[in-house]
């Protein structure tokens, strides 16, 4: 059984969800997750809970980071090149100067409304549900406070319709296929993205992932490995316990401390085998994700 996590490099038209059934079939392995949602048609970074690592993905660092291609001059139901076209306005005069200029009011933190074809829940139900019962209007979709870092031009094609190649680093929460639309309506030619792909999400990078088949060709030689329980969680303060302090967390026990530590806590054995979680409280140290608690 693995215990850790893997950063799956995701092909195009399928869901993450799929992702997590195909890799229960490849390692024969029923606890597994994934962290943070990936539109079918985007390609990318796509991290992977296994085992009891599950527990700690609600832990993992904020941030994403994406590679995307915007095609002006059309406008589709689902503001990616998947759905439906109501739009195709051809738009061969713009120019990247032009486009240029509209940038800056997409960085820092914005207000972006969803598109009507997206996960999130409304009313109890998935809003992408409600969008292909016609049940949903784009004024009844709620305003959501995002933000953007960094956007870089990479490239610009000319013809009757432009297409921008931009890298895009944000946090979460942030649709890639809303700023594409919302550019297009600033712009007034309309727009849609044409091609995702994540460079970034949540402490796993794309250089470091890995195909289906890579996985399954790693499997078959016998030499396929998970990341570590704690990848990605370096970025929180760690405390190593003496043998007789790992055992009583590991039963559930808060630890004392000395230090002027807050929030969440990463836990190692004097041998440096990561214990789990702890939360900081007025007892100390007290557990929250006991990755082999002692019953």
């Amino acid at each position: 059984m693995f215990n850790g996590f893997i950063s799956i490099n995701k092909p195009p038209l399928i869901t993450a969800h799929d992702c997590v059934s195909k890799l229960r079939k490849l390692l024969n392995q029923k606890k597994i997750g994934h962290g943070g949602t990936l539109d079918p048609m985007a390609t990318g970074v796509l991290p992977i809970a296994v085992g009891n690592a599950t527990r700690l993905l609600r832990f993992l660092p904020s941030g994403k980071a994406y590679n995307a291609k915007i095609r002006f001059g059309i406008i589709t139901n689902t503001d990616d090149i998947t759905g439906e076209v109501l739009s195709d306005r051809p738009c061969p005069n713009l120019t990247l100067e032009t486009v240029q200029k509209f940038l800056p009011l997409f960085q820092g933190k914005i207000s972006q409304r969803p598109p009507a074809f997206s996960a999130i829940w409304i009313d109890g139900e998935r809003l992408y549900n409600l969008a292909r019962r016609g049940e949903i209007a784009d004024a009844d979709i709620p305003i959501r406070s995002v933000e953007i870092t960094e956007i870089k031009v990479l490239g610009w094609t000319e013809g009757d319709h432009p297409e921008l190649d931009v890298a895009i680093a944000c946090g979460a929460g942030t649709y890639i296929r809303a700023i594409a639309r919302d550019l297009g309506e600033k712009l007034g030619c309309g727009a849609t993205l044409s091609a995702l792909k994540r460079t970034y999400s949540n402490g796993f990078d794309l250089d470091a992932s890995l195909t289906f088949e890579q996985i399954s060709e790693l499997l078959r030689s016998n030499d396929f490995e998970v990341l570590a329980t704690d990848h990605g969680l370096d970025f929180l303060p760690m405390v190593t316990v003496d043998a007789d302090q790992a055992i009583r967390w590991r039963m559930g026990q808060a630890i004392a401390i000395l230090e002027n530590l807050s929030g969440y806590i990463r836990m190692y054995s004097p041998e440096q085998e990561f214990l789990g979680l702890s939360e900081v409280c007025e007892a100390g140290l007290q557990p929250i994700v006991v990755l082999s608690p002692i019953n």
